[in-house]
Order: structure tokens, then C-alpha cells, then sequence
């Protein structure tokens, strides 16, 4: 990563980067393997690719990992992917001290088994006096997440609800919407993700498929976000003050 990039993410420039991982699939297909051996590859490089987030000093990484439409997929696909996901809840406790990364899920953990839903609750606490973050996005639906935080509000007393309302009972509470989405594959859809944080973020598309995604393409993204001009609705500096 070039100095003036590194300096502008360590002076609080892109505090929160998220990824929408997608490719798995044919990265197997054109290799002549499974599908399953092409997640097991995407869940090495998401390991990876977070934990040097992390290191160029990247405060909030967020992961889209399984969506709630990711359940139409075959039984035999969904089974593998719950095992890697499994797997890496082990290695994450196990090495919790060494990557001191604070680790939350974002979704409905409801539907998982008790014994999985555990481990979920047991590395979120654990790890949980870390500063630095990592939401992963697992049985997760933008849609989904909002009526939820609605209804939690609601629950809550709220009659009448604001924006605060909604962005306080967010999977994401109390975490700062992202600043730069990147999606891989080619692809360039939301595909319910992030719906409501994503209202002022910038999108970054690249054609490489997740599982041979490298830091180098991470650093890639981070130097276009500071090509970019961030307003907010507002005019830029150069055009206020005119008719």
C-alpha cells in the first residue's frame, strides 16, 4: 500500500470497509472442482483478507457470508458451508488472544442448532473486549434486519420512529455505516445487503473472484475511495456559494 493511502485509513479516513464475497462457485467451476472446495478456498481468503484489514489499520471489516436466500441452495452446498462455518468459530476462539478481533454475527441466529448457536454466542462475548471489529453477515437479509429493528423499537415503546430509532436496534448498532462496499465476481447488486447502511457509501466492483482475492486488490480498492469525493448530499466545496 502506497504511504499517502496508509496515512489517510490510519488518520480515521475509512474506518469501515465491507465485502460482498462472491465467486466461490466459479472459481471451482473453471478449475474443475466442487463448488464446496470453492467455498473452502473463499473461507481461507476471507480469513486473509479481514485479518490485513485489520493491519493497515482498518477498525470495522463487515463479511457477507450467507444470506437468508442462501437457504434455497442444496442441501449438500448449505451442510458444507455450516461445517466451514463451524470450523472457523473453533479457530476464531482458539486464537482469540493472538488476533485480538472483536467478532459479532449479523442475523437471526434463531434457526441455527443449539450447538452452533452457542458457539456464536460464546466467541461474540468473548471477544468482545476488543476494539477492533468484525461483523459477519451469516443467515443475514437487509430487509429482514430493518423489520426487526422496527419491531425491537416498537417493543421497546417507541410510537412514532425515527432514523436514531431504527439505526439504534440494527444488527449494527452502534458501529458507523460503511464507507467503502466492495464486491467481486463482477457483480454489481446490493443483493440485500447492508440496505440501510449502505445510504452514503461508496461501491468499489472488481471482476476478481473472491477466493483470488489479495491484499494487493484490498489496497486497490482503498486508493480508488480516496479518489473519491465524498459529499453527502452537499455540493462540493468549488460549487457552494453559486446561483
Amino acid at each position: 500500500m502506497d504511504v499517502k493511502t496508509a496515512e489517510a485509513i490510519a488518520a480515521g479516513g475509512l474506518r469501515h470497509i465491507a465485502f460482498i464475497m462472491d465467486g466461490n462457485g466459479r472459481w471451482a467451476k473453471v478449475r474443475g472442482k466442487t463448488r464446496n472446495e470453492g467455498h473452502r478456498r473463499g473461507a481461507e481468503v476471507f480469513e486473509k483478507i479481514s485479518e490485513y484489514c485489520a493491519e493497515i489499520g482498518i477498525r470495522y471489516v463487515t463479511v457477507y457470508a450467507f444470506s437468508t436466500e442462501n437457504w434455497k441452495r442444496p442441501e449438500s452446498e448449505v451442510s458444507a458451508l455450516m461445517r466451514l462455518f463451524s470450523r472457523y468459530i473453533d479457530t476464531a476462539l482458539a486464537r482469540l488472544s493472538e488476533k485480538k478481533i472483536r467478532i459479532v454475527f449479523l442475523g437471526d441466529k434463531s434457526v441455527f442448532p443449539e450447538k452452533l448457536r452457542q458457539k456464536m454466542v460464546s466467541l461474540e462475548k468473548r471477544s468482545s473486549v476488543y476494539d477492533r471489529i468484525l461483523n459477519i453477515a451469516f443467515n443475514y437479509g437487509g430487509r429482514a434486519e430493518i423489520v426487526t429493528a422496527c419491531n425491537m423499537a416498537i417493543e421497546k415503546g417507541a410510537s412514532f420512529l425515527t432514523e436514531d430509532d431504527i439505526s439504534g436496534n440494527l444488527y449494527t448498532a452502534g458501529c458507523p455505516d460503511p464507507d467503502l462496499i466492495v464486491r467481486t465476481a463482477g457483480e454489481m447488486r446490493l443483493s440485500n445487503f447492508l440496505l440501510w447502511q449502505a445510504a452514503y457509501a461508496e461501491f468499489y466492483y472488481t471482476d476478481t473472484l473472491w477466493p483470488d482475492m489479495t491484499k494487493e486488490d484490498v489496497d486497490a480498492a482503498c486508493v480508488e475511495f480516496f479518489k473519491r469525493k465524498r459529499r453527502f448530499g452537499a455540493l462540493p466545496d468549488d460549487e457552494k456559494g453559486g446561483k
